[in-house]
């Protein structure tokens, strides 16, 4: 992309594609047909696993309201207990709260270019796959990653930050 394509995308979707070309990052997002809200409907419309998208889940932080931003595997569940003992107590995020944070509405939060500073954690089952997909901004803006990449991009440490598999 030069840069006359992003004028034509949503206002979260650009914000995303220039962090990412400022960012070095040869993946640009790309706009689904269908919304990709959750990550089963992302996988759908991409034919890929579930465990192959990075959700972004946002919780409060008690102790100054900040957001934090775990990005995980969509085929797992943050322990919210684990995510607590690495940042100290958080609660649920409501959508009011997600937007006015990330400047993202759920359903679309990219896992960086946050309108403002996030606390972010990666799930370390991310790195069980090769290339990743998260939201860009917007439910139908997806982009490729690998989980090396995320990492590089957010600048956030790995974590084991759900729910335990049987």
């Amino acid at each position: 992309m030069c840069g006359a394509e992003l004028k034509f995308l949503p206002e979260g979707v650009q914000r995303v594609a220039a962090a990412l070309q400022d960012s070095g990052h040869a993946q640009l997002p790309r706009m689904l047909e269908d919304a990709a809200r959750t990550a089963q409907q992302a996988a759908d419309a991409l034919g890929i696993a579930v465990g192959q998208i990075a959700k972004s889940i946002i919780f409060r932080r008690v102790a100054d309201d900040a957001a934090v931003l775990v990005v995980t595997s969509g085929d797992r569940r943050v322990d919210e207990h684990k995510v607590t003992a690495l940042v100290g107590p958080v609660g649920r995020a409501d959508a009011a709260f997600v937007k006015a944070r990330t400047g993202f509405t759920i359903g679309g939060v990219a896992p960086l270019a946050h309108a403002t500073p996030s606390v972010t954690l990666i799930d370390q089952e991310l790195f069980r796959f090769a290339e990743i997909w998260a939201a860009a901004g917007h439910p139908h803006g997806v982009f490729p990653l690998t989980p090396q990449d995320l990492q590089r991009l957010t600048g956030a440490p790995v974590a084991d930050v759900v729910v335990a598999t049987a």
